[in-house]
């Protein structure tokens, strides 16, 4: 029984529990224990069997092999999904830092192609005037040339006729 706990026990302890139940009937418990705050509970599952003192001596060890490799293979693998998350995590702020680093040079780059001539600071600046809505009293919107030239052949006969009628009222 003990040989088989040895590569379970280089890692963790075990808490042993033997106990009579029934008449033939005996309980054992292994316990891992927990080597540190905050680590997985998978790794501190117990194991209990209950048999005879005859199904013990013959079942145990087995069942004491499978529950040691499953403890051990399941470390080991969380340890390798650990790994492979720091190093995901890692590789992302390198990443990160990489593209910061680029866009920030990109930027400083930039800046130098696009700065403006310095202003003589002694030259006031004009502000812009804001913005204001038409009106509909605005001066009128240029008409095209085509139709000014209507326009005009009709105000000059407009006046042409006023003339007439002004002509007409002093005759009259």
């Amino acid at each position: 029984m003990f040989k088989e706990l040895a590569p379970y026990l280089r890692q963790r302890a075990v808490l042993l529990t033997v106990t009579h139940i029934e008449e033939d009937q005996i309980r054992v418990n292994v316990i891992p224990q927990k080597l540190k705050e905050g680590e997985n509970a998978a790794l501190t599952t117990p194991l209990t069997v209950t048999a005879s003192a005859e199904e013990l001596d013959r079942d145990l060890p087995a069942t004491l092999v499978d529950f040691v490799s499953a403890h051990l293979q399941l470390k080991n693998t969380l340890d390798r999904a650990k790994a492979e998350m720091d190093a995901a995590a890692k590789a992302a702020q390198a990443e990160a830092r990489s593209k910061s680093k680029t866009q920030a040079t990109k930027a400083a780059t930039k800046s130098e192609v696009t700065k403006p001539a310095e202003v003589p600071r002694s030259a006031p600046q004009a502000a812009p005037e804001p913005a204001r809505a038409a009106s509909l009293f605005d001066a009128p919107a240029a008409v095209p040339n085509s139709d000014m030239d209507e326009e005009e052949e009709i105000l000059a006969e407009v006046g042409e006729e006023d003339e007439a009628s002004e002509e007409n009222d002093e005759a009259a």
